[in-house]
């Protein structure tokens, strides 16, 4: 749903992110994402950084790529280098007054990923059912516009709020048990099917639906992107303090690698991405 036409004041943005391939897996699958783009320029953002919303909209994602050999990782990097061409095409768009709304353009941009991994994964063996996860955050003045398909998440921790919420849904059937109730958040997590995906980029997935909507964005709101790394190693109050009351050994470090090594101290059975956007 798009957010109401009304002024919207720009935001100040500071992020974070790290990625770690974990104590079992050969490679990282995971890929992340920071984007900083106008009418003009796209520039890629380093794992730290701060910037303004005033003159320039950001993007954020994570994506979890599957598949073959090294296929997967193959995947993931397609889904986070898509975004880079359609997205400034799309501010572009909105400066001469051609805007087809953001769910519009995050629609098709998933749709143009999804298409791209269809055509490799039949094309070639080696990339036979390849297919990735994805998890976006597109920022304007004001708003926090999202996007997700399969099992990485979006959390959202209001400012003045000692609360996270979910924002994105998983696409698997054991995140439906658990929005209907029928299971508990440590029975999902340890749920024999609980990686088996129902929606996915590629992956031989007939049509893509990702989850769209919008949040209103005020200062001191805290946006947190993740692989199901993060999730396997933390329950979700276990985020939650890491991210807003911290113990001091753990306070020294940026929020994205504090969550990555909790992660990995309690699991580490998979690649481990957080990517954490703090509005100020």
């Amino acid at each position: 749903m798009e957010p109401p036409n009304k002024p919207t004041a720009a935001r100040h943005l500071h992020w974070f992110g790290h990625t770690d391939r974990g104590k079992v897996r050969a490679n990282n699958e995971d890929s992340f994402l920071g984007l900083r783009f106008d009418a003009q320029e796209v520039h890629l953002l380093g794992k730290i950084g701060d910037a303004s919303t005033a003159t320039a909209d950001f993007a954020f994602a994570v994506s979890d790529g599957m598949g073959g050999a090294k296929s997967g990782e193959f995947a993931s990097r397609i889904a986070i280098e898509k975004i880079t061409r359609l997205l400034p095409r799309s501010f572009k768009q909105s400066a001469l007054g051609l805007d087809a709304g953001h769910d519009d353009v995050l629609t098709e941009l998933f749709q143009q990923i999804h298409r791209a991994l269809l055509f490799l994964g039949e094309s070639y063996d080696e990339c036979s059912g390849m297919g990735a996860t994805l998890s976006l955050c597109w920022f304007t003045p004001g708003w926090m516009h999202f996007a997700h398909i399969g099992d990485s998440r979006i959390y959202y921790l209001p400012a003045g709020e000692n609360t996270i919420r979910q924002v994105s849904q998983d696409d698997t059937h054991v995140g439906w048990l658990f929005r209907k109730g029928e299971i508990n958040e440590r029975e999902a997590r340890n749920h024999p099917r609980r990686n088996i995906l129902q929606k996915a980029l590629g992956a031989g997935h007939q049509f893509v639906d990702p989850q769209l909507g919008a949040i209103s964005c005020e200062p001191g709101d805290i946006f947190l992107l993740c692989t199901d790394g993060v999730t396997d190693g933390l329950f979700d109050e276990q985020i939650l303090e890491r991210l807003r009351n911290p113990d001091p050994a753990e306070a020294a470090l940026n929020p994205a690698l504090r969550l990555v090594n909790a992660s990995l101290e309690r699991s580490g059975r998979d690649n481990t991405t957080a990517l954490v956007i703090e509005v100020r």
